[in-house]
């Protein structure tokens, strides 16, 4: 406990004690010149009297003598008068001091007798003259009981030194300092006080007594130490936050600095899918599991462990027992092991985490089956602070997701590099967002019975000052750090109004359409539908013009979910295609519930056409099953003529690939367009 000095001696209650032996000595000198001057009037006068009897005194008792002895008598009757009525004007001060003092006395009690501070006078050898009745209310010690014991018999062990000289100080200096220390209460439980003690002094100066007054802060105490657990807790959980971690961890890992050979763990856990449970069965319930799954995992960290708990190091560094696990936030949740030998016991420890995780949780009598991804990253690699190794640990558990989910990862040098690159990526793409630098190139759709353009397909490019920048290398990070949600739009934009100009330049019937992919992130937007629409409208093209196209595995992921947003896109009067078909697990009786106009068959079935059988029947099974539902079909990927003419055979309607064109930047269409006359195609059909 610490205590601050006071620079001036404490005023109040304290003072009262301290004036009232300063006014005792001030009423006793007066009474005892009183009594002197009174003694010494008597004796003048009784030697006054006696002085008749002298014999120089002896005169003829004429009438004169008679005349001066009267006036002798009556100048002695004036100095009685005088030193009585004098006497009176003395008793009547003394009896106003002596009544001030009662007033100032009676006050004091009065004060003392009520406050809620305890007020204590104890003398030079600590032993007890008073004590207020807070005393009994606070810590529940009668007057009597408090008499019979010293004034440090309460007071907790280790603290009684401070208290002392605290004590001391008060006596040498006369002023007090503010202390807190524990004292014992009657029922056995300890208390906090504020204590402030001041010297009362006597005539010479040494001090005699100590007045200490008392203030309970027990309640102030533990709401302070409420409000920094607070600070450095989760609320859900009551684990430890990131703020009270990271502080844990840069304190291992300027431990790992002064000793090379200590080695030590960062693990980082992600509850795989979260938000699907969290989004399916309510919030209420998410928090639950994450309350249960944070039991779980203070569960699996045992104290009989070899690693996971602390040691000596960590009680040099000052550490708690409970900052061994955190909560980040959400679903994420760290945990530091100490003093391990190598990777494998990092990894023995993320095993069993997930092991104990995967077992069955229990919320309102339904059960749920979780599965969690852990990244961990060791103390070997050399790390400048806390916020560093979190972050390698962060990239492990990524690459674990990526890898599959429900299991370890361990962070190496390439994850690293990997990250930077990643990160650097992310911040080229936004700033190519601002500069504009995202185009379409086009790919042709042709139809198969007359070799005709029907539309194109807008494939998303990246213009860089050094190159043009595929989609495969920044499609992925832009859906998942959702970057692709503004820049599809722009592409769409784009898309639309060379869509227009060409439909004018190259009028047909029915006009030209344009095909547009729609990623995971956009399906998922709730603004998609309004934002597509809005676009439309600008550039001034017919929905009808406008086919979208969204990835199998997207469109039968949640059945419900995905129904209601293809039925919000189709009341645009838009055209919506399934993409990939045939690569995910599709259920046909959600294929016929869909509002649907097109099966697009994915390229790996028609590159293998010509030499494998068993593509050729799936092509073909696709082609019925579209048919058989009213669906149009596109096969991509198509790049020999032998594969077209099959196609056909087969009833397919339209087809893309390199046989007819790759992708091309806008200015190239025009001149697709123009060799791609009606008669032209025509001839190119009959060849």
């Amino acid at each position: 406990m610490a205590y601050t000095d006071q620079s001036d001696c404490q005023p109040g209650l304290v003072s009262s004690p301290a004036r009232t032996p300063v006014q005792l000595r001030q009423i006793e000198g007066r009474e005892w010149w009183l009594w002197g001057f009174a003694v010494a009037v008597t004796l003048l006068l009784t030697f006054a009297i006696v002085s008749f009897t002298f014999p120089w005194f002896h005169i003829s008792a004429g009438e004169e003598y008679w005349r001066e002895l009267q006036d002798w008598v009556r100048g002695l009757a004036a100095l009685v008068l005088l030193f009585d009525i004098y006497t009176i004007y003395q008793h009547l001060q003394l009896h106003r001091i002596r009544r001030q003092l009662a007033e100032h006395d009676q006050l004091f009690r009065l004060i003392s007798d009520n406050a809620a501070d305890m007020i204590a006078l104890v003398d030079s050898q600590g032993r007890r003259l008073y004590n207020s009745p807070a005393y009994q209310k606070v810590l529940g010690y009668s007057a009597e009981e408090l008499q019979k014991t010293s004034a440090l018999e309460q007071i907790h062990p280790d603290d009684r030194p401070r208290v002392l000289e605290a004590a001391d100080k008060a006596r040498l200096t006369g002023c007090g300092q503010t202390l807190e220390y524990r004292i014992r209460h009657k029922d056995g439980s300890w208390r906090i006080l504020e204590s402030t003690a001041s010297a009362i002094r006597n005539a010479r100066g040494e001090t005699e007594k100590l007045v200490i007054v008392n203030r309970d802060i027990t309640e102030r105490k533990r709401a302070e130490q409420m409000l920094v657990h607070s600070a450095f807790h989760d609320g859900l959980t009551d684990l430890p936050n990131r703020a009270l971690f990271l502080d844990r961890l840069q304190h291992v890992v300027n431990l790992a600095k002064r000793h090379p050979n200590y080695k030590f763990a960062v693990l980082f856990i992600d509850v795989d899918e979260f938000k699907l449970y969290n989004d399916s069965l309510g919030h209420s319930t998410g928090d639950q599991l994450l309350i249960q799954i944070g039991q779980r995992l203070t569960g699996s960290l045992r104290r009989d462990d070899t690693v996971g708990r602390p040691s000596a190091s960590k009680t040099e560094e000052g550490s708690s027992d409970d900052d061994t696990l955190a909560r980040l936030g959400g679903d994420e949740f760290t945990v530091l092991l100490y003093e391990i030998r190598d990777a494998s016991d990092a990894i023995r420890v993320a095993e069993r985490i997930c092991t104990k995780l995967a077992v069955p949780f229990t919320i309102k009598g339904q059960e749920i089956v979780i599965s969690a991804s852990v990244g961990i990253a060791l103390s070997t690699t050399p790390h400048a602070n806390a916020e560093e190794l979190l972050r390698d640990a962060d990239i492990a558990m990524y690459r674990a997701k990526r890898a599959g989910k429900a299991r370890c990862e361990v962070f190496d040098s390439a994850m690293h590099s990997s990250a930077v690159k990643r990160l650097r990526l992310e911040t080229d793409l936004r700033k190519a967002l601002d500069r504009g630098e995202f185009l379409n190139h086009y790919q042709p759709i042709i139809s198969l019975p007359d070799g005709r353009i029907v539309g194109f397909e807008a494939l998303a490019r990246w213009q860089t000052a050094e190159r043009l920048v595929p989609p495969a290398e920044f499609v992925a990070v832009a859906n998942e750090t959702g970057i692709i949600l503004a820049m599809n739009r722009a592409l769409l934009a784009q898309a639309c109004e060379h869509l227009r100009q060409w439909q004018e330049q190259f009028p047909s019937q029915p006009p030209l359409a344009m095909s547009m992919n729609v990623s995971a992130r956009e399906f998922e937007h709730p603004d998609l539908a309004q934002g597509i629409s809005s676009i439309l409208q600008q550039h001034n093209v017919r929905a009808s013009c406008l086919q979208l196209e969204i990835m199998e595995t997207i469109a039968m992921g949640d059945a419900e979910k995905a129904g209601s947003v293809l039925a919000q896109l189709k009341s645009l009067g838009v055209r919506l295609s399934i993409d990939d078909f045939g690569t995910g697990y599709s259920s046909l009786s959600r294929l016929q519930r869909f509002p649907v106009d097109t099966l697009k068959i994915d390229r790996g079935f028609i590159s293998n056409m010509e030499s494998d059988r068993e593509s050729r029947e799936m092509v073909r099974i696709i082609v019925n099953l579209a048919h058989n539902f009213r669906l149009r079909v596109v096969a991509e990927g198509v790049e020999t003529r032998a594969q077209a003419e099959q196609l056909q055979e087969l009833g397919c309607e339209c087809a893309q690939g390199y046989l007819y064109s790759r992708p091309v930047a806008a200015e190239a269409v025009p001149e697709l367009l123009t060799k791609n006359s009606p008669l032209k195609a025509a001839a190119v059909a009959g060849s």
